[in-house]
C-alpha cells in the first residue's frame, strides 16, 4: 500500500522545506505525533528538510523522521546553542553559524517553503519574520501553520482581528496557510498562489546589510 501511495503522489514543487518548531516535546502527545507525521509526509513527497539543528523536542522528532526516510536533513544552529540543543549524535548535516540572525537567513535561503509546528517564542519569532518578509516582497515562498489540536487558533484569531482593525490587509492574511494535518497542509502549500503585492521590495538591501546575506536573490529564489 505504501508503494501505491507513493506512486499516486504528484511530484512536489518543493525541493526543501524549512520547519520551525519547539526544542521541547510539548505536553500534548499529539504534537509529537504531528512532528513525526510531517517528517514522513516530506519523505513521501521526496522533500528534504532544513530546520534549527536541534536533536531534542519536536525538532529532534521531525528531523529523525526525515533522516530515517532517506531524505537529506540540514540543521542550522548557532554555535552557542549546540551544547544545549544537540544531545548525542546530530541528525544529518549540521551547519554552525555565528548567531540567530544568520541562522534564520540561512534557513530561509535554503528553503522553498516554511512550516511551523507548535513551539514557543523562538518558533513564533521565526514564523512571523518570514511572514513579514513575504508581505514586504522579499520572497513569495509559501508559509504554513500545522495547527495541531488548535494550538495556533489564538494566533490566527489575533491575525484576523488585525485584519478587521486595518493593520493587516486581507491579501496579506492570505500569506498564512493553515491546516490540522500534515497531509492537508502540504496539499494546500502545493497549490498556494500569492495574492499580496510586495510593498517595499527595496527594503531587502537593509536586511542584507544586517544579516550579511543576499536576500532578494538568495532568499527569494
Amino acid at each position: 500500500m505504501e508503494n501505491s501511495l507513493q506512486q499516486t503522489t504528484k511530484p512536489s514543487r518543493f525541493k526543501r522545506i524549512c520547519v520551525f518548531c519547539g526544542s521541547s516535546p510539548g505536553k500534548n502527545p499529539s504534537y509529537q505525533t504531528a512532528a513525526v507525521q510531517l517528517g514522513k509526509e516530506l519523505v513521501e513527497r521526496n522533500i528534504d528538510l532544513v530546520y534549527g539543528g536541534g536533536s531534542i523536542g519536536l525538532m529532534g522528532l521531525v528531523s529523525q523522521a526525515v533522516y530515517n526516510g532517506g531524505r537529506h536533513v540540514l540543521g542550522v544552529i548557532p554555535r552557542t546553542l549546540m551544547p544545549r540543543e544537540i544531545t548525542g549524535e546530530p541528525v544529518g548535516e549540521v551547519r554552525a553559524v555565528s548567531g540567530m540572525h544568520q541562522r534564520k537567513a540561512e534557513m530561509a535561503r535554503q528553503a522553498d517553503a516554511f512550516i511551523a509546528l507548535p513551539g514557543g517564542y523562538g518558533t513564533l519569532e521565526e514564523l512571523l519574520e518570514v511572514i513579514t518578509w513575504a508581505q514586504l516582497g522579499i520572497h513569495d515562498k509559501p508559509v504554513g501553520l500545522l495547527n495541531v489540536d488548535g494550538y495556533y487558533n489564538s494566533l490566527l484569531s489575533f491575525i484576523d482581528k488585525a485584519v478587521d482593525e486595518g493593520f493587516i490587509t486581507p491579501s496579506a492574511r492570505h500569506i498564512i496557510v493553515s491546516a490540522q494535518t500534515a497531509h492537508e497542509l502540504m496539499s494546500e502549500l502545493e497549490d498556494y498562489v500569492p495574492e499580496h503585492n510586495g510593498v517595499a521590495p527595496k527594503l531587502s538591501w537593509e536586511i542584507e546589510q544586517q544579516l550579511g546575506y543576499t536576500t532578494r536573490s538568495d532568499i527569494a529564489r
